[in-house]
């Protein structure tokens, strides 16, 4: 239990913005950390589903609340998963060879991609949570976040690192072979409970799966091996998709 305790609160201290209760850190467990990365996806999706609905109660505008409801979930992490999108934007749609990629990957200064695919995302996502209501889509916004980190420490744990990615090197020795398949077993799970038991309508918990599989499988592919930047890059994009099935369907 203490174990378990230790590597919530580390995966809190590194993805949560919200100040963390306990600061502990292990680099010991470093490599298990992730593990209770889809928890802290959990409290992400807890409180943004307890704002819509208050929201709702409260007859708040439908523009106000969507475009309160775009912007929470980054301002809860504060933006981490965001800025590796942002990253994997301006390295992937620059269309360079893979050398230059990974340099821009690397460089901390925002191109014109990253911009444009900001304002794509926002814009989207406020559009969607403005055309329908959420009212009986409450559980939905719990299970996305939960889903789209599923998909990325899965791909963590079993994907080869990008060459210089933080999560090469001593990560991967710290990582088990059974990490790949525990993730896999649970983003099932977290696929299917869903619809069998919270009635969330659209399966908008597999879409957010498939959209976040797919953009780390192309970020992957166009830069050579997985990272931190692809990690957040399929969670933004598996957040989109499953925001888009669950609110026009």
């Amino acid at each position: 239990m203490k174990k378990f305790a230790t590597l919530f609160f580390m995966a809190w201290g590194m993805f949560f913005a919200v100040p963390c209760p306990l600061r502990v850190w292990d680099e010991k467990l470093s490599g298990e950390m992730l593990l209770c990365l889809p928890l802290i996806g959990a409290l992400t999706g807890a409180v943004w589903a307890l704002l819509a609905y208050l929201l709702g109660l409260a007859g708040c505008p439908a523009l106000v609340e969507a475009a309160l409801l775009t912007l929470l979930p980054g301002a809860l992490t504060g933006f981490i998963h965001m800025d590796g999108f942002l990253d994997c934007c301006d390295a992937i749609f620059s269309r360079r060879d893979l050398e230059e990629r990974r340099r821009i990957l690397k460089d901390p200064h925002s191109g014109s991609f990253a911009v444009i695919g900001l304002g794509a995302v926002f814009l989207l996502q406020f559009s969607l949570f403005a055309c329908a209501d959420l009212s009986g889509r409450l559980w939905g916004l719990l299970f996305l976040p939960v889903v789209s980190r599923l998909c990325s420490v899965r791909a963590l744990y079993r994907c080869e690192p990008m060459p210089g990615s933080s999560y090469a090197g001593e990560f991967k020795k710290l990582i088990k072979p059974q990490y790949g398949n525990l993730t896999s077993c649970l983003l099932l799970l977290a696929c299917v409970l869903p619809v069998l038991i919270f009635r969330v309508p659209g399966l908008s918990a597999p879409a957010a799966a498939v959209g976040s599989l797919l953009a780390i499988w192309f970020g992957r592919r166009q830069l050579g091996g997985m990272s931190g930047d692809i990690s957040g890059f399929g969670i933004v994009w598996g957040e989109l998709c499953g925001i888009a099935v669950l609110m026009l369907t």
